[in-house]
């Protein structure tokens, strides 16, 4: 797998953080990126997503988790985000059939991939990855972002 070159620690303790964090993002890893979202179940992943939606220009209201659809697509004023879970998938060839390779190509893309790092391919292809953990007190959310 190959290093990330910079680094960036960013810590919310509210929804709205999150979902400002989320627009925040979306300025410093712009597309075309393939992005991963690594975190525990509750972790704000669909929150996070939900304020990079809001900063494309998409309606967020309709930004949910992709976890039984696998994929979903939100079209921005420019830019399109793809938001993909891996979660129910165990094996590298079910990737292919997804065709997110052909996805994170196009020029107008952030793709967000939840749960990607289950899958070697996923790591080395991916531009950036987000770290999101719990911190110590309620809301708390603690992200590490790190790319290249």
């Amino acid at each position: 797998m190959r290093e990330w070159t910079m680094q960036k620690p960013l810590r919310t303790r509210s929804v709205g953080g999150t979902l400002a964090l989320g627009q925040m993002i979306c300025e410093l890893l712009p597309a075309p990126k393939l992005v991963v979202l690594r975190g525990d179940l509750g972790a704000g992943k669909t929150t996070l997503v939900k304020g990079m939606a809001a900063a494309l220009g998409a309606h967020v209201d309709e930004v949910t988790s992709p976890t039984f659809t696998l994929v979903h697509e939100y079209a921005g004023r420019k830019t399109r985000l793809i938001h993909l879970d891996l979660y129910r998938l165990e094996r590298e060839e079910e990737i292919e059939g997804l065709g997110l390779w052909e996805m994170a190509d196009a020029a107008d893309a952030l793709v967000v991939v939840e749960w990607g790092d289950k899958f070697a391919s996923v790591m080395e292809r991916a531009d950036a990855e987000i770290a999101m953990g719990q911190g110590e007190i309620k809301n708390e959310r603690l992200f590490e972002v790190r790319w290249r």
